[in-house]
């Protein structure tokens, strides 16, 4: 079984982080391996640091075989 890596976000509607603002939702993947995901989530994050309501996470998604 392998995985496949996403990172998902966007920018959320205050810092509780509970709640996207419609149409900022980001998706990237997948990506075959963690490394290649966490690049990206790092480029996403670290972007712009005046952004206090944006956030980016790495999801993992099983794989069957």
């Amino acid at each position: 079984m392998g995985q496949r890596y996403w990172v998902i976000g966007g920018h959320y509607a205050d810092c509780r982080f509970r709640e996207l603002e419609p149409g900022t939702e980001v998706i990237h993947g997948p990506y075959s391996d963690e490394l290649k995901a966490r690049t990206q989530w790092q480029r996403l994050t670290f972007r712009d640091r005046c952004a206090a309501t944006e956030r980016y996470s790495i999801c993992v998604e099983p794989v069957l075989q």
